[in-house]
């Protein structure tokens, strides 16, 4: 199976993770890994949200499964467009690793007064301003490391990560986790997607033994609501379904489409239809004033 992903040592470690699924359930299977550079990796003056192209992490990677050069891409679901490429589908969600955003190296409340906090997500950014409107925010764009490094060397008083990655890169450092409640995580945060061509029957068959159902009805929930609210991977929302009692709650957050921010908690079906997700959406960009 000829592999794709993106170059960042946090992709190729994800990618690691997934041979290591396949060797375990799929052991006649060997893996051939291809590392690419993304636009999203090239361009890094250009704020994710203001980027003319959707996909600015996969859409090299979609190419070349769509030309036949690669079987599949592995890639941080919350990268992926909440509709892929046509002629593609997400044959894999892995088990979902951590959800938080993580904030370091001291807590929010920790920080002085007019402190510079370092971050690449809007998300993040309105959420940080919500609780501390004194704070500067400052663009931060580069890999983990590069992140960090920039921290290291006083660029910026902290900075915000998705705890997931630095748990995967096993990275131990002052960090103090962000309560997903109210710092609501992006849609599909913590969940490793595997993408092929929609068509390739053999490969689709192998995909659906490392495939971890519950983490996928909680990221489709998260990302179908996303897609009928017709909000991009970088839209300054927060979407987080957790499975309880056979059904899933769901907290939310959105900026933007209101005066103020929406917040919202709402149990839904543990395998909703949009009928029980388009509420929830209307609700987020300002089309209904409750659910």
């Amino acid at each position: 199976m000829r592999i794709g992903t993106r170059e960042s040592r946090l992709a190729m470690r994800q990618t690691e993770i997934f041979c290591g699924l396949m060797a375990e359930l799929n052991p006649d299977e060997g893996c051939e890994v291809l590392g690419m550079k993304s636009l999203g990796d090239i361009d890094l003056a250009s704020p994710l949200n203001q980027m003319a192209s959707t996909g600015a992490f996969v859409r090299e990677l979609d190419d070349a499964m769509l030309a036949g050069r690669i079987d599949v891409s592995v890639n941080s679901l919350k990268d992926i467009p909440t509709t892929v490429a046509d002629g593609l589908t997400v044959g894999a969600v892995l088990k979902r690793d951590a959800v938080e955003d993580v904030i370091l190296p001291c807590p929010l409340e920790g920080l002085p007064e007019g402190a510079v906090v370092g971050t690449a997500s809007v998300r993040r950014e309105r959420l940080l301003k919500e609780a501390r409107p004194d704070l500067e925010i400052r663009t931060l764009r580069g890999n983990i490391h590069t992140r960090l490094s920039k921290l290291d060397a006083g660029e910026y008083d902290a900075i915000v990560l998705a705890k997931a990655g630095l748990d995967r890169m096993g990275i131990e450092r002052p960090m103090h986790v962000l309560d997903p409640e109210r710092f609501v995580p992006a849609p599909a945060q913590g969940a490793i997607a595997v993408e092929c061509r929609a068509d390739d029957e053999g490969t689709l068959r192998m995909l659906s033994r490392i495939d971890d159902r519950g983490t996928r009805r909680a990221v489709d929930a998260e990302r179908r609501i996303m897609r009928i609210m017709k909000a991009g991977c970088s839209a300054p929302v927060g979407i987080h379904a957790v499975p309880e009692d056979g059904m899933l709650t769901v907290t939310a957050v959105s900026y933007g489409y209101t005066p103020e921010p929406r917040r919202l908690r709402a149990r839904v079906p543990a395998e909703p239809a949009d009928g029980d997700l388009v509420p929830i959406a209307e609700y987020l960009i300002g089309v209904r004033d409750s659910l």
